[in-house]
């Protein structure tokens, strides 16, 4: 059913705009997804959303524990319609089903800050899997449950006195990088599903057409 609505939906977009998802699906990536701990300035949060959309991650993970996360419109520019945004927020302590469900779906759970037995950034295998990278707030940081979790450590490595990032800045550097890598992989299958491309261009075609309720409506009458 799902293949026909996009079909009907797509009608009622402009070609230019369908060629546009086209593209921009073809960059689509679910291999790497960015997880956020208990982020309390929005602005970084949101930040984040934007830069996920720029390298093509469609999901993004955002955990709440004491704070709730909002967008913050001047930051974010509309990235939101775009990015999966997927947040936990039913308990005090919403890492713990995050990161159970990540590794459920065949995550790699990888905490982005220094450790005894870290990996820098351009050494990080990607070969090894689907990964999740957990950042969290400069102060107070991760939680110790993140860390105990946490199946690899990667750091981006710093010669200069300052010793931290600031996390939208960490996630951009980290996301750059790595994303490049991937589509410059020969054997990594990164790319979105077909199953997954339909259930996003679906996504962006509500997201585009004004009162699709209506247009929904009439596909399912259409199909009795």
């Amino acid at each position: 059913m799902e293949p026909l609505l996009i079909q009907y939906l797509s009608q009622f977009v402009m070609p230019e705009r369908l060629d546009l998802f086209s593209k921009i699906l073809s960059f689509r990536t679910n291999y790497l997804t960015v997880v956020l701990e208990d982020m309390y300035q929005t602005h970084n949060a949101s930040a984040v959303v934007r830069t996920a959309d720029c390298f093509g991650i469609q999901n993004v993970h955002v955990i709440e524990n004491k704070n709730s996360f909002d967008f913050n419109p001047d930051v974010v520019r509309g990235a939101s319609n775009w990015v999966t945004v997927k947040r936990y927020n039913e308990t005090k302590m919403n890492t713990v089903s995050a990161l159970q469900k990540l590794r459920k779906d065949g995550y790699r759970i990888v905490v982005a800050t220094p450790h005894d037995h870290d990996v820098d950034l351009e050494d990080f295998n990607l070969e090894k899997g689907k990964a999740a990278i957990v950042f969290g707030c400069e102060r107070p940081g991760l939680t110790e449950f993140a860390k105990q979790e946490a199946d690899e450590f990667m750091k981006i490595p710093m010669v200069g006195f300052t010793e931290s990032l600031n996390v939208s800045v960490s996630v951009a550097v980290t996301l750059h990088h790595l994303t490049h890598q991937l589509r410059n992989h020969s054997t990594i299958d990164w790319k979105l599903s077909d199953e997954e491309r339909q259930k996003v261009m679906l996504d962006w075609l509500r997201m585009s057409i004004k009162r699709v309720d209506l247009l929904e409506e009439k596909f399912a009458e259409l199909q009795k």
